[in-house]
C-alpha cells in the first residue's frame, strides 16, 4: 500500500502563480497572517456539490471569505497556494486517539496528515499540557478534547498494565470518580468494560449531574441499548454493540454475566469474550438489529467504530514489518506495541481462533456497513496508540475501510470532519466563511477516490500554513526525534 510519505509523495508540486505563491521549493519557515487558496476545488463535506474554481481567504484562525476566484480579493499580505486541479476540504478529526506523550512525535505527525482535531480517549496531565501550549502558540498541534482516565470496575482489565485507570467497585465509588475527574479538568468521562450495571448507572447520573458526557467501551454487564437509554455519547470499537442484534443475545448474556476476570488479565478477558463475539456475528438478526439501531439513531448515540485497530488486532499478518512509517515511531514506543501485541493480543491465540479472527474482521466491516444504512451516526476514529495504529497517517486507512464498509466517499468524509465538529461541539468541521480556519489541500479528489485524502498537498491549522516544503521539514524533524528519544522514557497513553 503507498501511504505517500516519499519526499514526491508528501511534498507535491507547485506551480508559479506569481509573486507570494508558496510552492514545493520555498522556505520552510511557518506561515502567518492571511492565507488564500486560489482556484481551488471546495469539497464542503456539507454533502454539498464540488464547487470549483473558487477562493478561500483565512485570516487569523478563521475563514475570512469564500467565493468565486474571480470574486475574492486576495490581501497584499497573503500566502498565496495554488489551487488549480486542487481540492479543499475541511481539517480531519480523528475521534479516538491514545497519544504518546511524546511531543516531537505525535502533534506534528497529526498535523502533516491533515488532522487538526485529536478526541483523547485517555486522559493524562501531560494531554491538557499540551493543549495549553497548543492555545498559547508554543506547541505546534491539533485542537482535543481530552477524556478522563478510563473507569473500570474491579477488579479492572488495566490493572499493572500502565494504562491511567480509575477502578470502583460500588455505585458510590464511581460517583467520587466522576466528581474526582470533573475537578480534574476532564472533558467528559470515559467509561470501560468491567463496570457493573450499578456502578455504570451512577456514573451516567452523575455525569449528567455534573453537565459531562460520557464515552467509550459498553460494559459487558450492560445492553448496548441500556447504555444508550442512559445518554452514552458514543460507543467504541466492534466488540459489544453486536451483542444486542444477535438472535443468541439472552445466551450471551448469561456468558458474560459469569464471566470472572482476574485484576491486570486483558488477554484471559479477550480470550474469555471471543467465543461469544464469533457467537455474535455468526447470529446476526437483521430485525433485532434495525431495533438496536432504531434505539441508538434515536438516542444519537454514535458509534466509532476504529477498524483499522481490529485489522491489526484481528489480521496480524497484515502488519508490515518494513512499514516506511516505522521510521517515526521511537524505538520505545514500537519496543510497547510488541509487548502488547505479543502478551495482551495475541498470547494463546489457537489456529482456530487465528481462523475465527479472520472470520470476525469481516463481520465487524460488514456491521459497520449496516449501522450506517441504518442511519446511526458514524465517527472516523482509529484508536491510535494501539500496536500499529499511526498517529495521523492510520486515519487515512480508516477513511478506506469505512468506504469498504459501505459508505459513500463523501459520507465516510463526513464521519473524519463535519460529524465529529458537531459531536463535539466545535462548530466547525465544514469550510464555510466564518468556520473555523482549518484545511487540507489535496492533489486529488477525494470523492473520486477516498485513498486521495493521503494525496496531501498543504495544511492550514487555525490559520497557519504548512507549506508543503514544511510538510517535508516536520516529518524529517519527526524522523530525527524518533531516533534520539532515550530508552526508558515514559511513555504515556494506553491501547484501549
Amino acid at each position: 500500500m503507498d501511504f505517500n510519505i516519499s519526499r514526491r509523495a508528501v511534498l507535491g508540486t507547485g506551480v508559479g502563480l506569481g509573486a507570494g505563491l508558496v510552492t514545493g521549493t520555498g522556505t520552510a519557515a511557518a506561515t502567518r497572517g492571511a492565507v488564500a487558496i486560489v482556484g481551488c476545488t471546495v469539497i464542503d463535506a456539507t454533502g454539498a456539490p464540488p464547487r470549483h474554481d473558487m477562493t478561500v481567504l483565512a485570516r487569523g484562525d478563521r475563514i475570512a471569505a469564500l467565493g468565486p476566484a474571480r470574486s475574492v480579493r486576495i490581501p497584499g499580505d497573503a500566502a498565496v497556494v495554488d489551487g488549480r486541479r486542487r481540492f479543499v476540504i475541511p481539517g480531519l478529526t480523528d475521534a479516538h486517539v491514545h497519544s504518546s506523550g511524546i511531543d516531537t512525535v505525535d502533534p506534528p505527525l497529526y498535523l502533516v496528515n491533515g488532522v487538526t482535531t485529536v478526541r483523547e480517549m485517555s486522559g493524562y496531565p501531560t494531554l491538557h499540557e499540551w493543549r495549553r501550549r497548543v492555545a498559547e502558540g508554543t506547541l505546534l498541534g491539533p485542537r482535543s478534547v481530552i477524556a478522563s482516565p478510563l473507569i473500570d470496575g474491579s477488579p479492572s482489565l488495566w490493572t499493572g498494565l500502565g494504562a491511567p485507570y480509575v477502578e470502583v467497585a460500588d455505585a458510590a465509588q464511581a460517583r467520587a470518580a466522576v466528581r474526582q475527574v470533573a475537578a480534574d479538568g476532564a472533558d467528559f468521562v470515559k467509561v470501560y468494560s468491567r463496570l457493573s450495571a450499578e456502578s455504570f448507572t451512577a456514573i451516567a447520573q452523575e455525569a449528567h449531574r455534573l453537565g459531562l458526557e460520557f464515552a467509550g467501551h459498553c460494559p459487558d454487564a450492560v445492553p448496548v441499548t441500556a447504555a444508550s437509554d442512559l445518554g452514552q455519547r458514543s460507543f467504541e470499537h466492534v466488540f459489544t454493540t453486536w451483542y444486542a442484534t444477535s438472535g443468541h443475545e439472552d445466551e450471551i448474556r448469561r456468558a458474560l454475566s459469569r464471566l470472572v476476570v482476574e485484576a491486570g488479565d486483558y488477554n484471559g478477558w479477550l480470550h474469555r469474550v471471543h467465543p461469544l463475539e464469533v457467537t455474535a456475528a455468526r447470529t446476526f438478526d437483521p430485525a433485532r438489529a434495525a431495533r438496536v439501531f432504531r434505539r441508538l439513531r434515536g438516542n444519537d448515540s454514535h458509534q466509532t467504530p476504529t477498524l483499522v485497530m481490529h485489522r491489526v488486532l484481528d489480521l496480524p499478518g497484515t502488519v508490515d514489518a518494513d512499514d516506511p512509517r516505522l521510521r517515526y515511531i521511537p524505538a520505545e514506543v514500537r519496543a510497547g506495541w510488541d509487548f502488547a501485541m505479543q502478551e495482551i493480543y495475541l498470547d494463546g491465540r489457537t489456529p482456530q481462533e487465528a481462523a475465527e479472527h479472520e472470520e470476525l474482521f469481516g463481520h465487524r466491516v460488514r456491521f459497520v456497513g449496516a449501522l450506517h444504512r441504518a442511519g446511526v451516526p458514524v465517527l472516523a476514529g482509529t484508536d491510535t496508540g494501539t500496536s500499529y495504529v499511526y498517529p495521523g497517517f492510520s486515519l487515512h486507512d480508516e477513511l478506506e475501510l469505512l468506504v469498504r464498509a459501505g459508505l459513500p466517499p463523501m459520507r465516510a468524509l463526513q464521519a473524519a470532519t463535519r460529524d465529529p465538529a458537531r459531536f463535539l461541539g466545535l462548530g466547525s468541521g465544514t469550510v464555510r466563511q466564518g468556520a473555523a480556519a482549518d484545511l487540507v489541500v489535496l492533489d486529488a479528489d477525494p470523492l473520486a477516490d477516498i485513498r486521495n485524502t493521503r494525496r496531501i498537498h498543504a495544511v492550514v491549522v487555525r490559520g497557519e500554513l504548512i507549506t508543503p516544503e514544511r510538510r517535508d521539514a516536520m516529518l524529517e524533524a519527526v524522523a530525527a526525534a524518533a531516533r534520539t528519544v532515550p530508552p526508558g522514557v515514559a511513555v504515556a497513553g494506553c491501547r484501549c
